[in-house]
């Protein structure tokens, strides 16, 4: 997931170049900002902070910045030897900092969040901690200050209803970001629950309030309310109806009201504030429609004049004093499903305030100030007129309101002070103790897992996840296309199929990823091997380091690689194996010509060889995993099958894998989809039955394996720890015998292990409590051979694993048997 969240980050950014050029070009200042944002900053932002153990805050535009103001009021004064960094995304977010933050050393534009930038950044101010304001949670910047061991505090947090929906697609992403956050201090107790419900611990979530309530950078008092006034005109004014933040379809419904009202208020004037300044000629045209002269504020203050009814505010940052004027006041982004605007701006001053039905982004302000009847609510053009007129007519309710609204805020100051304490004694705690790696499920993930997570999710997708598996279900039929041609061209000959001196098994699936193709062969050429054949396994050498021809893993006495050489299932066979050659080469007609010639053999099997055409088989043994079926029936990239599901034709054995695991009716629809397309193949259920464990430690030693029983790690704490294509049947085999999972660490399958992972896992390991770290097989091949010779303050175990058959068993064997070639002195 993180692999595509970077490629996305990096053409979106190679895509502006020429946005970004324009706006040089056009805007002042522009280019200094795009500097910064890469990295480069001033020197005269970095000397006040750079290496002074700043207290570094990140509020990306101006409701953040309206946020942050009080605490770091609070902060200043908990830590008055402490320089506090101060960064933003937007230029308005920059231009509001500069003018109302003044306790602030240093104020920059935050790095955009590709993968070198943030950590080029943290190494240049190696801050003391890093505090996101609100919602504001970037990747990459995360990762380098876990890296490098700074502390993250989420202050005044506040999670949306539309964040908790869009952030539960972001996979490991997500749950790596949370899990970097040392505490949560969250407005409310609704942002609290959302933020607990995408995966923050609860013991590190506090309720603190909205740092806003605090808010005094729109205080105004008398004499500069009466300077304001005269600047916009509107101090003959009879009443000033004040619509904020108002976006595209509200200003109809503001202007109707406002005709209503110049009925019997003739001398009421409006405010309009827009939310984007740039609508301001359109809204002027609006008000022209409805009968209404205009001015805008900018010009007011160079041209004084009075001739008008509507003044149009198209400045930024004036809005929280300006809302002072107003004698009712309204919210805008709540008529439409925008999820409203603050509110607490206009009630620092104490006023009458009317919003919209949608105030979903602002919901526990919306209700509070709604409950203590401080803030009316109207569902339209109708309904708001009415209030409007009712408020205006009515300064009785209208002072009651204005009295009600500050008794809330009142009810509601401390969240700065809060979060200052809360910051303080976090510090204290984590300097005391030294920094801890945290590390969560599924965490270590790449774009193959995030795409296999994403093509069988079938939960609603956004747009762009839409449009991305419409893209990857063309490239699906095109692979399904070639898929059928290249397999029609040995069906009719054009092709030619080579065949051994020798009967060859193809133990094969038609899915990617784990489906016990490894165990199947070890079981089986145990069998044949044990019938008196000599067998040799023929392995591609996924991964391996060896290249060539024809590789020598095992010649039946001496395993001549090591596993990273041959790959890490190939060198597992070689060990389980001593007896049986095992050879790795991508065409398995050269290495299997090789094992004849060489080793004499009867029989050799293709491990994992169904869609190898090129080789003649004798016997086709097909592996379906009951957990997974048939993937989510489209083929590679839409979804995870490798043929398209009538080329089960070809199977002359059907082993379903994994059955005890399975879903109810899981076996019945694999059965029922064979039979369609494959009524001859004989079906045997199997499941993977656990042995015991081996400490890894003796597995490669030169003694006999010492095997522990099942029950060892009944009712023991452990972390599961795995790289294998199915990891949650290995998670469900450890739950079922006992074993308490405290954490299961998920990596890319096939992953190689460093000796650095192991030991984080092992710290992580004490850390929890944890008396045991289990892998699979496969996984202990990949452990570094330097860990194995050291000392392990945590033990680690392999849960060995062997199929069974669990019916059709003798029929299964019976099959075997009269397939092979009668042999001399074997009864068949």
């Amino acid at each position: 997931m993180r692999i595509l969240y970077n490629i996305i980050a990096i053409l979106l950014v190679i895509l502006l170049i020429p946005y970004f050029i324009v706006r040089t070009i056009r805007e002042k200042g522009f280019l200094g900002r795009i500097i910064q944002s890469f990295g480069f900053l001033p020197k005269h932002a970095l000397d006040k902070v750079a290496d002074k153990n700043c207290i570094w805050i990140h509020a990306s535009s101006v409701g953040e910045i309206v946020a942050t103001s009080p605490i770091i009021k609070e902060f200043r004064k908990e830590f008055p030897g402490t320089p506090i960094l101060v960064s933003v995304v937007t230029n308005t977010g920059y231009i509001m900092a500069n003018r109302i933050i003044k306790d602030a050393d240093s104020i920059i534009y935050f790095p955009i969040d590709l993968p070198w930038l943030p950590e080029r950044m943290i190494k240049k101010i190696k801050p003391r901690v890093f505090l996101p304001v609100e919602t504001e949670l970037w990747p990459n910047f995360l990762k380098a200050a876990r890296k490098h061991n700074v502390p993250v505090m989420m202050v005044n947090g506040r999670i949306s209803d539309k964040s908790v929906k869009r952030y539960k697609y972001m996979f490991s992403i997500l749950s790596d970001m949370i899990g970097t956050v040392k505490k949560f201090a969250m407005q409310s107790d609704i942002d609290a629950s959302y933020i607990i419900r995408l995966g923050a611990d609860e013991k590190l979530v506090t309720v603190t309030g909205n740092t806003k309530f605090d808010q005094t950078y729109t205080d105004v008092s008398t004499k500069e309310k009466q300077v304001l006034l005269k600047e916009l005109c509107l101090d003959n004014a009879q009443g000033i109806f004040l619509a904020g933040s108002t976006h595209k379809g509200e200003e109809e419904a503001v202007l109707k009201a406002f005709s209503k009202l110049k009925k019997t208020h003739v001398n009421a004037k409006l405010l309009i504030a827009p939310r984007s300044i740039l609508r301001k000629d359109e809204i002027a045209s609006i008000c022209h429609k409805y009968g209404f002269k205009t001015d805008f504020r900018t010009k007011l203050k160079e041209k004084p004049s009075y001739d008008h009814d509507v003044v149009i505010l198209d400045t930024i940052g004036e809005l929280g004093r300006i809302y002072s004027l107003g004698d009712v006041i309204f919210v805008g982004g709540s008529l439409i499903r925008h999820g409203g605007h603050n509110i607490l701006e206009p009630a620092a001053h104490g006023k009458a305030i009317i919003v919209g039905p949608h105030m979903f982004n602002f919901k526990d302000t919306h209700i509070l100030f709604s409950k203590r009847n401080a803030c009316i609510t109207v569902k339209d053009a109708k309904e708001l007129t009415n209030a409007v007129l009712d408020l205006f007519d009515n300064p009785e309710k209208r002072r009651q309101m204005e009295q009600e609204t500050l008794n809330i805020i009142k009810d509601n100051k401390g969240a700065s002070r809060r979060s200052a304490v809360i910051l303080h004694q976090m510090l204290d705690e984590y300097e005391k103790v030294g920094p801890v790696q945290v590390r969560s499920t599924e965490k270590i993930e790449n774009l193959q897992t995030y795409l296999y997570k994403l093509v069988h999710d079938e939960s609603q997708k956004s747009v762009t996840e839409k449009a991305f598996l419409g893209m990857l279900y063309g490239f699906s039929l095109i692979y399904r296309g070639l898929v059928n041609f290249q397999l029609n061209l040995y069906q009719w000959g054009i092709k030619k199929q080579i065949k051994l001196d020798c009967f060859v098994i193809s133990i094969g699936n038609i899915t990617v990823g784990g489906t016990g193709k490894t165990p199947t062969a070890k079981l089986l050429a145990r069998y044949i091997r044990d019938l008196g054949y000599n067998i040799a396994i023929l392995n591609r050498g996924y991964r391996a380091k060896w290249k060539g021809e024809v590789g020598v893993v095992s010649d039946g006495n001496t395993v001549f690689m090591t596993a990273d050489e041959a790959g890490d299932e190939a060198y597992l066979l070689a060990r389980s194996l001593p007896d049986i050659p095992v050879l790795i080469g991508t065409d398995r007609t050269i290495s299997g010509k090789y094992a004849v010639d060489n080793f004499n053999v009867d029989v050799v099997i293709l491990d994992d060889g169904y869609q190898h055409w090129k080789l003649k088989r004798d016997l086709n043994i097909l592996l379906v995993d009951a957990i997974n079926v048939f993937g989510n029936g489209h083929m590679l990239p839409r979804g995870t099958l490798r043929e398209p599901l009538n080329h089960l034709d070809r199977a002359d054995m059907c082993l379903l894998t994994k059955v005890d695991q399975a879903a109810k009716g899981a076996c019945e629809e694999i059965r029922s989809t064979l039979a369609k397309y494959n009524e001859r193949a004989l079906v045997v259920e199997s499941t993977h039955k656990p042995l015991g464990f081996i400490e890894i430690g003796n597995l490669f030693s030169k003694e006999k394996n010492e095997i522990l029983s099942i029950d060892t790690m009944r009712g023991h704490k452990i972390i599961a720890m795995s790289a294998i294509g199915n990891p949650a049947s290995f998670e469900q085999t450890l739950s079922d015998i006992g074993a308490v999972i405290t954490e299961s660490l998920r990596f890319p399958d096939h992953h190689d292990y460093t000796e650095q992972e192991i030991r984080e896992v092992m710290n992580q390991a004490e850390e929890q409590g944890a008396e045991a770290i289990v892998i699979t097989d496969k996984d202990a091949v990949k452990i570094p051979q330097t860990l194995l010779s050291k000392k392990r303050p945590i033990p680690i175990y392999i849960i060995s694993i062997e199929v069974t058959f669990i019916n059709n068993a003798e029929a299964a064997f019976k099959f075997l048997r009269d397939k092979l070639p009668p042999k001399k002195g074997i009864k068949k």
